[in-house]
C-alpha cells in the first residue's frame, strides 16, 4: 500500500472510531466492529492499529492537531488568546461526533486505571495553566473588574468551557430545548469579569 493510500485508510479508520467511541464508549468499543465499518478485516485494521489503546491515542491526537493547527494561525494572525479558546468552543459546536466522543472518553478515564487517564489528567492541567496564565497577565494589565481574583475568574472560565459542553451535547438530543449557545455564555462571562485596558 502506497504512503497516500496507506494515510488516507488511517484517517477514514481513525474518523470511524471518532463515531464508534461517541457510541458506546473505549471499553465497549469493538475493534471488530470498527473494522467492518470501514469495509476491513480484523487483521487488516491490525495492520494500522496493533491494539485499541493505540487508536485511542490516534483519536486523542486527531483533536489536538486539529485544535492547535487553528491556534497557532490565530496567533499568528493576533487573535487575543481568551478569544482563542472561545473559538475552539465555536468550531466544537459544528463537530457534534468528535466533542461526544470526547466526553464519552473523558467520563470513562476518570479513573486511573483507563489509558486515557492520563492524557486528559495532563490536558486539563496544561489547558488550566494556559487559561490562568492569560487571566493574570490580564489582571497585571488592570484588565479584571475590581475585586475579582484572576485564579478564581481563571478556574471559573475552565469550569464554565466544560460545563457548557455537557449542557451543549444534552440540548441536542432533546425537542423543544433550546439549543445552548456555548460561545455566547463563554463571552457573557468576560464581558462581566474583563473591563477596558487603561488608557
Amino acid at each position: 500500500m502506497g504512503y497516500a493510500k496507506g494515510r488516507s485508510r488511517r484517517h477514514a479508520i481513525v474518523e470511524a472510531a471518532i463515531l464508534l467511541f461517541a457510541e458506546v464508549g473505549y471499553h465497549a468499543a469493538s475493534l471488530r466492529e470498527l473494522a467492518s465499518r470501514v469495509g476491513m478485516t480484523h487483521p487488516g485494521l491490525l495492520h494500522h492499529f496493533p491494539d485499541k489503546a493505540a487508536l485511542l491515542q490516534a483519536v486523542l491526537a486527531y483533536r489536538d492537531e486539529s485544535d492547535r493547527a487553528a491556534v497557532d494561525e490565530e496567533a499568528q494572525r493576533g487573535i487575543d488568546p481568551i478569544e482563542s479558546f472561545v473559538r475552539i468552543v465555536e468550531r466544537n459546536a459544528l463537530r457534534r461526533p468528535l466533542i461526544e466522543a470526547f466526553a464519552a472518553l473523558e467520563a470513562e478515564a476518570t479513573t486511573e486505571g483507563h489509558p486515557a487517564h492520563r492524557y486528559f489528567a495532563d490536558r486539563s492541567e496544561t489547558t488550566m495553566a494556559e487559561i490562568r496564565d492569560e487571566f493574570f497577565a490580564r489582571a497585571e494589565r488592570g484588565e479584571l473588574a475590581p475585586g475579582l481574583d484572576p485564579e478564581h475568574v481563571a478556574r471559573n472560565f475552565a469550569a464554565l468551557m466544560d460545563g457548557l459542553q455537557i449542557q451543549w451535547l444534552y440540548s441536542l438530543g432533546s425537542e423543544g430545548r433550546e439549543r445552548v449557545d456555548m460561545a455566547a455564555h463563554l463571552r457573557s462571562y468576560l464581558s462581566a469579569v474583563l473591563r477596558e485596558r487603561p488608557a
